[in-house]
């Protein structure tokens, strides 16, 4: 059967993925390829993650360690395609060609841009600012009509729509305007207490790898309160500790807590250690083909290789179109 859609998503390699990811994105990714009407690239944007700061000698096996977590974490390669951003130099080629034709105005306004300008003041590139147009070149690239994403991402999505009404508009019909996919991916709090679990937060995450140990350390730290009060938190990290345990004990144990929580209290050293062992009960399966791959990791760099053929054959056809629309062949 041909397929009717064809998706792109990919990931920074500026930390290993987290359960947040997992839960939030990764899941959905598999639906997706599951699904025989879609054609999915899942990708590590490595270009994209050295807009911020970055160690070069650890970078490879940053990279290395995203692939793995994909693999581990259940993304088929014989259901969808793996490939790394770099490998396909036809994305930076097509987003300095998009990058001519689109004002400066337009990407200063970003609000992740200011947000990245605020975290990094010393590391403001012009990469940074060029990151909405790179990303627009990874999805336009393969002409992929699809884009699963999270809120925050949409702003991104709407800014790629407009490069392809653009380039369509000056050239003729090329790209088609593509859709965000909202993912329906639960909505993972951070261990800090506030914010979402962030792959480049310190100390808000849980890592696919880490073991029952790690696991209970990681919540060691998570803030509480006495245990005890008229009324559940809604926030802060009594709030989020209770949508974990929601998220991987159920909703029946959460309602216990929370009856424990008005009346006799909350014990959270039980709390949190009942919560590890469900935590990596789920995680257990991801390592396990984790390790698989890494033991076997010629086996990945085959994966990676029908990736980089599949992509550069479509990035090929693109940009002749394009060059050729432009005047440039």
């Amino acid at each position: 059967m041909s397929k009717k859609h064809r998706v792109f998503s990919g990931s920074r390699p500026s930390g290993r993925l987290n359960v947040g990811n997992y839960l939030g994105a990764i899941k959905g990714y598999i639906s997706l390829q599951n699904n025989p009407e879609y054609d999915c690239i899942y990708s590590v944007v490595d270009l994209h993650g050295i807009t911020t700061p970055f160690d070069p000698k650890k970078y490879p096996e940053m990279v290395r360690g995203i692939i793995l977590d994909y693999l581990g974490a259940g993304v088929d390669p014989k259901k969808c395609h793996l490939m790394v951003q770099s490998e396909v130099p036809e994305h930076v080629e097509l987003s300095y060609l998009l990058g001519t034709i689109f004002p400066v105005s337009r990407l200063e306004d970003l609000p992740t841009y200011k947000e990245k300008k605020a975290q990094n003041p010393n590391y403001v590139n012009m990469g940074l600012l060029y990151y909405p147009v790179l990303m627009a070149a990874d999805i336009l690239l393969y002409k992929a009509d699809t884009v699963p994403v999270g809120k925050d991402q949409l702003p991104h999505i709407e800014i790629t729509r407009e490069f392809a009404r653009r380039f369509n508009r000056m050239f003729g019909e090329t790209f088609p305007e593509p859709q965000a996919l909202l993912m329906e991916g639960a909505y993972v709090p951070s261990l800090k207490g506030e914010g979402k679990m962030s792959k480049s937060i310190p100390g808000s995450y849980i890592l696919l790898t880490d073991d029952l140990q790690m696991i209970r350390k990681r919540l060691a730290a998570a803030p509480t309160d006495m245990g005890k009060g008229k009324k559940v938190p809604e926030t802060g990290g009594v709030a989020n500790l209770l949508t974990l345990v929601k998220l991987f004990e159920g909703d029946g144990v959460y309602e216990e807590y929370a009856e424990q929580y008005l009346h006799e209290g909350i014990r959270y050293d039980r709390l949190k250690d009942n919560l590890a062992v469900a935590i990596y009960k789920e995680l257990a399966p991801i390592q396990e083909r984790r390790r698989y791959y890494e033991e076997n990791y010629s086996l990945v760099e085959e994966i990676l290789e029908e990736g980089k053929e599949y992509c550069s054959k479509i990035a090929r056809e693109t940009m002749t179109e394009v060059k050729t629309k432009m005047g440039l062949l």
